[in-house]
């Protein structure tokens, strides 16, 4: 492919990485503006996401997960305060706020259930982490998704709350699992030459597709977002506070353990993050509509919050 077309999608793939904090809430904008456009994407985003997925996979190499397997305290870490503490504590919080409105109460375990997101990789390169602890987080939270997630939510909900869980482990698999092993194996056996030809153009399409995702996602929910509505601006408000408070929890993680400055950042970031469009996808998907909104107004969120949280609470060196 011409070098001059590569430099140019690379440019604009990390402009558009700058802009991200931007771009996903436009994608709200688009789906609420122009549902009836959009909602017709719908049978679509699977797809899309799988894609999406595919090529943030394409990054990584199964060397780097060997290397830091053979230390799984910070894994092991990660995995319980992302799955076991966090969950709780949104449950408990959205319990507390919104005790009437079981579906907005499994939104939010929901929410804080999720994956990590891809994105927690550019958030440690920018800001000097481990990142082959984080692509580690990345495979094996992606890889145990399909269980961890309905079966987090299940346990935490139990009756309050009816799930197709084997339509949710399926979903996740085909958006999250497959891609990602698609797009490794890929790397693995043209030995980082596929990557090197397909990435420059697919990074920047991938991200004009999280827009069209998230579009399509607050499409079928549009009607239920009235800025005049109480409810909308506690939902918000408490999607702010436990995010923030994620990447509280993940920083006191990383000490607990007395991580190292490269691996505090990995923790920081991977702890924090949520593959927010995986979980919103799943939300419309299998459950009540009201059951989106946490996971639709914790997109136009997340990036700044990550940004804002990383420059509070990390180190110098690290920032």
């Amino acid at each position: 492919m011409d070098s001059k077309f590569n430099q140019f999608a690379e440019a604009a793939n990390r402009r558009m990485e700058r802009l991200m904090p931007v771009l996903t809430p436009l994608g709200m904008v688009l789906g609420f503006f122009l549902s009836g456009v959009f909602i017709h994407l719908r049978p679509f985003v699977p797809w899309l996401f799988g894609l999406i997925t595919l090529s943030g996979a394409l990054k990584l190499r199964v060397a780097e997960f060997g290397r830091t397997i053979r230390d799984p305290i910070p894994i092991l870490v990660f995995l319980i305060a992302t799955h076991v503490v966090m969950p709780l504590i949104a449950t408990f919080a959205a319990s507390g706020v919104f005790s009437g409105s079981s579906d907005v109460i499994s939104g939010y375990t929901l929410l804080f259930s999720g994956p990590t997101a891809i994105s927690g990789f550019i958030w440690t390169a920018m800001f000097l982490g481990d990142k082959a602890l984080c692509l580690t987080l990345i495979i094996l939270d992606t890889l145990l998704a399909p269980l961890m997630v309905p079966g987090t939510v299940s346990l935490l909900m139990g009756a309050k709350v009816t799930m197709d869980m084997s339509g949710i482990a399926v979903s996740l698999s085909l958006m999250v699992v497959v891609p990602t092993i698609i797009g490794v194996t890929l790397n693995e056996i043209s030995r980082g030459k596929i990557p090197v030809l397909i990435c420059p153009v697919l990074n920047p399409i991938s991200k004009i597709f999280l827009i069209v995702v998230i579009a399509a996602n607050a499409s079928p929910v549009a009607k239920l977002i009235r800025l005049d509505d109480l409810m909308i601006w506690k939902i918000a408000a408490l999607c702010i506070a436990l995010s923030a408070f994620g990447f509280v929890i993940s920083k006191l993680a990383a000490a607990a353990i007395r991580c190292n400055t490269e691996k505090t950042v990995t923790l920081f970031f991977c702890g924090g993050l949520r593959n927010i469009s995986a979980v919103t996808t799943i939300a419309v998907t299998f459950f009540p509509e009201a059951a989106a909104m946490p996971a639709l107004l914790g997109i136009v969120f997340q990036q700044t919050i990550s940004a804002v949280m990383g420059k509070l609470m990390l180190r110098k060196k690290a920032r």
